[in-house]
């Protein structure tokens, strides 16, 4: 896609006026693609069983595959000599810290209880979908919110490391010693690896980040900036949007049937979510503004925020508690709301680009 110039505040709304077709029309294109996967699941006896077969890091293969190809394009686009400027921005990359390792989990502990106070096996589910911070999908939100792109670069890869180092201790503390402190009852066991997390890293953003960096390198080096912005960009971003679209018809896919049969379930499972994606983005989007980030970081750190990473919450939940278990179901409607509800917050973005009096220090650029 196109990487349209600096513009002032005011002309935020002719930024959808200027997105290619596959751009303007994504939401409707993920509505396709949900009813298609929903449609295939339902259609195609055993299709669940096959698409399980072979896994990826817990994730099933085409699953896999398309999140390395989404993932990809937007990498291959961070400006990596740029990404100083982000490491020295504290209020960045302390208020980033606070949102998802302080904000984040405790708001998603106190919905699911809430909520879902008598469903403790979905309330588990959401519980781990609340400590698994985003490492995927949201760099195509930011990036077509007209985020920047290199502080989404920077924000995901310390998410990544704090997902290591405190995923395991953080589900002990929220879903065995909190409850106990609140007189909620016994708590529930979260037996996971650091390993195992790392491996969901390095599978999920470590390749695609390898590829990404790679590519700009090599690429510069051989034919130059120009040529590597101008020619080679345009035609792998369109790839990105493609692996979103497939991987949206994978998940549909597979939790077709479990959707159609338990849609009470899904909704109220789907409630505490719907809240929490509101509460976060909104939250952290008017926190930017207000400690004074320019528009792009502030988009930045309110999807960085916002999303989560649900290849990480499907793993654990399914190595945990099983395949047919309610947590790992909950970690399952977890990407079928985020997608459209993030979608639609994409626009919101765009639309409160005009609250802001300054611009960021480069244009915006789209997947």
């Amino acid at each position: 896609m196109s990487s349209p110039s600096t513009r002032p505040p005011a002309a935020a709304p002719a930024v959808l006026k200027g997105l290619s077709t596959l751009d303007r029309f994504l939401p409707v294109w993920i509505g396709v693609a949900m009813a298609a996967g929903l449609l295939l699941g339902r259609a195609v006896p055993g299709l669940n069983t096959a698409l399980e077969t072979v896994k990826v890091g817990g994730i099933s293969l085409p699953i896999a595959l398309g999140l390395l190809l989404m993932m990809y394009p937007v990498l291959a686009k961070v400006r990596y000599d740029r990404l100083g400027t982000v490491t020295g921005d504290r209020r960045l990359l302390l208020s980033s810290l606070l949102l998802n390792w302080v904000v984040g989990p405790a708001l998603m502990f106190a919905l699911a209880w809430t909520l879902l106070p008598d469903l403790p096996a979905y309330r588990t589910g959401l519980i781990i979908v609340g400590l698994a911070r985003c490492i995927a999908m949201v760099l195509i939100w930011n990036d077509l919110a007209c985020g920047d792109r290199e502080a989404a670069a920077v924000l995901v890869a310390i998410n990544s490391i704090f997902q290591v180092v405190a995923f395991a201790a953080l589900g002990w503390f929220y879903l065995q010693i909190l409850p106990a402190w609140l007189g909620l009852g016994e708590g529930t066991a979260l037996q996971v690896s650091a390993w195992d997390i790392a491996q969901s890293v390095l599978i999920f953003l470590g390749i695609p980040l390898a590829a990404g960096y790679a590519s700009r390198k090599l690429g510069e080096r051989s034919k130059g900036r120009d040529w590597y912005e101008e020619r080679f960009l345009p035609k792998v971003g369109p790839v990105a949007l493609y692996g979103l679209l497939f991987t949206i018809v994978i998940l549909f896919a597979l939790q077709g049937h479990t959707i159609g049969e338990r849609p009470g379930d899904v909704a109220r499972i789907a409630l505490p979510l719907l809240v929490y994606f509101a509460v976060m983005w909104g939250g952290s989007f008017l926190f930017g503004r207000a400690i004074g980030l320019p528009y792009d970081r502030t988009a930045t750190l309110a999807f960085t925020a916002a999303g989560n990473n649900f290849e990480l919450a499907i793993a654990v939940a399914i190595g945990v508690f099983g395949v047919t278990s309610g947590q790992a179901l909950a970690g399952v409607v977890g990407p079928l709301i985020e997608v459209p509800v993030l979608v639609a917050l994409v626009y919101v973005s765009l639309w409160g680009r005009r609250l802001f009096t300054t611009t960021a220090s480069k244009g915006p650029a789209h997947v």
